[in-house]
């Protein structure tokens, strides 16, 4: 193992697993445009070691929220009843393009760069969104279940192609759709959902061949420790200003992929 350490990879995924321990914010918004943007890694190949790697590290996550009961598996099971279906029919798509090529990384870098601005957008406005949510009232338990479904459906899409979304952008829509849980619960039953969807879709990718293993096992080495020094740290982090300045990394970025 020690043989196939690049130390800069490793100290990309301790930067990184801090930042979403401190922020709560998913890995894939802000791994695969450092790996695409900085380390030059093919975007394909950059989304699909990412999908397999969020999938590792929220596994230990959703076995903690699991732990505290902040996890709702009903919305779970709704948003992946969307979720895994489009994953598997946004896969396919992919595989028709064939081996990764400059149409298919082209594709790729564009939804990248737009999941990223809205990324930034939901992660600037996502405590305002939900304060204005709470002064709503509770919507009827079936009226949300086809708009958890098809946010499922999106998140998909969405993640398959670019690995951006399943955080604040799931987040954001859950808080909206069910304002009454609490913020915790819905953390919880995102990062429960986050499972399911990133082995799919990151699976799906390695048939494909857009996955690089030691590039996988590299970033788990920093991103482990970094997760638990994040959330030990989150208690005492200015969020005031974390998230104003990861907003504008994340829109910079974007703007960047698009450019």
């Amino acid at each position: 193992m020690l043989a196939h350490l690049d130390v800069l990879h490793a100290v990309a995924g301790l930067l990184v697993g801090t930042l979403v321990g401190l922020t709560g914010v998913g890995g894939g918004s802000l791994m695969t445009p450092i790996l695409v943007l900085i380390f030059g890694i093919n975007p394909g190949t950059a989304v699909g070691t990412d999908l397999l790697f969020a999938s590792i590290t929220k596994i230990f996550g959703s076995f903690v929220h699991n732990r505290h009961e902040s996890v709702d598996w009903k919305i779970m099971r709704r948003l992946a009843i969307g979720s895994v279906p489009a994953a598997v029919l946004t896969l396919l798509a992919v595989s028709t393009f064939g081996k990764f090529g400059n149409d298919t990384n082209h594709v790729i870098l564009t939804v990248l760069g737009t999941m990223l601005i809205v990324t930034a957008i939901a992660t600037l406005f996502q405590k305002k969104l939900a304060t204005f949510a709470k002064t709503h009232d509770r919507k009827d338990d079936s009226r949300t279940l086809l708009p958890t479904i098809v946010l499922g459906a999106v998140l998909g899409a969405a993640v398959s192609v670019s690995s951006v979304g399943a955080g604040a952008i799931g987040v954001t829509a859950l808080l909206m759709l069910y304002p009454a849980l609490r913020v915790s619960r819905i953390v919880g039953t995102d990062i429960a959902h986050a499972v399911p969807l990133t082995l799919v879709a990151g699976f799906g990718h390695w048939l494909i061949g857009g996955v690089d293993p030691t590039l996988l096992l590299n970033l788990l080495i920093g991103s482990i420790p970094g997760v638990a020094a994040g959330s030990l740290l989150s208690t005492r982090s200015p969020d005031h200003i974390l998230r104003p300045a990861l907003a504008a990394v994340l829109l910079a970025s974007g703007i960047k992929l698009l450019s």
